[in-house]
């Protein structure tokens, strides 16, 4: 384990969490008093300082965890993790988008597109990473059972995202929770994180015509392989919780 991390695992979560409530209250008041128009962006780059600076006399030492991300066995779990992890979305998306129909509302898509490219995959795994997996996970550790941690802290993350993706980022979250446990290294849940996140932005920009959402044939494609992958995650996430809670005992 890095200095880097070691530092991470100390951070407070009352200090954390004060300090979200604050910048969210901030946001909160510029925005309604018309003063200046604030994105959520903001916060997650103000909550990225904060971290280096609880971290700062060991924020260089993250070289290490970061060159270890060049293993080959890490690698083929992250992507392994981010490919069905978007098959399974895209599962989630399509269940989604029918319910909306039905009950005749505006689906929920047309806002991913106008969210802001480099918050999407550069802000947001930095940010959410260090405050999901770096301080919830570690801390809730302390005062829960390690499979309960891991489900509170994917709960927490899965609130922030939309109706259609939900259940998905709490699976996702569990996965790259389990990631992080079995590394000690920070910057696997984060790629991991980035990954998914370009190439749920790449297969939107591609798929500008809509096909993934229109076309029957391609939809039951997707349908089938989401639940495929989804059967896969379910046996990666048992099998690894019960190996990690176990070398904890």
């Amino acid at each position: 384990m890095s200095l880097f991390n070691e530092k991470l695992k100390k951070i407070s979560l009352k200090e954390l969490l004060s300090l979200i409530i604050i910048l969210f209250l901030i946001q909160y008041l510029l925005n309604t008093l018309n003063i200046v128009q604030i994105d959520s962006v903001w916060i997650y780059i103000l909550v990225i300082f904060f971290f280096i600076f609880k971290v700062k006399n060991e924020f260089f030492s993250i070289k290490s965890d970061i060159l270890q991300l060049r293993n080959g066995d890490v690698l083929k779990s992250v992507l392994r993790i981010v490919i069905l992890n978007i098959f399974f979305s895209y599962g989630m998306l399509y269940f989604s988008d029918f319910m909306l129909n039905i009950s005749n509302q505006h689906n929920l898509f047309n806002s991913a597109l106008t969210a802001g490219l480099l918050a999407t995959i550069f802000v947001s795994p930095i940010s959410e990473e260090l405050i999901f997996r770096g301080v919830f996970l570690n801390r809730l550790q302390l005062v829960v059972p390690l499979t309960f941690a891991v489900l509170i802290s994917s709960l927490l993350f899965a609130a922030l995202h939309s109706f259609g993706g939900i259940f998905s980022a709490f699976i996702f979250a569990v996965c790259v929770a389990i990631l992080y446990l079995k590394t000690d290294n920070i910057c696997v849940p984060i790629l991991a994180h980035f990954l998914n996140n370009l190439f749920a932005e790449i297969i939107v920009v591609l798929d500008s015509g809509r096909i993934l959402f229109t076309n029957d044939s391609v939809m039951c494609l997707v349908s089938v392989l989401a639940i495929c992958s989804f059967v896969l995650i379910l046996r990666f996430i048992v099998k690894e919780l019960n190996t990690i809670s176990h070398n904890n005992l």
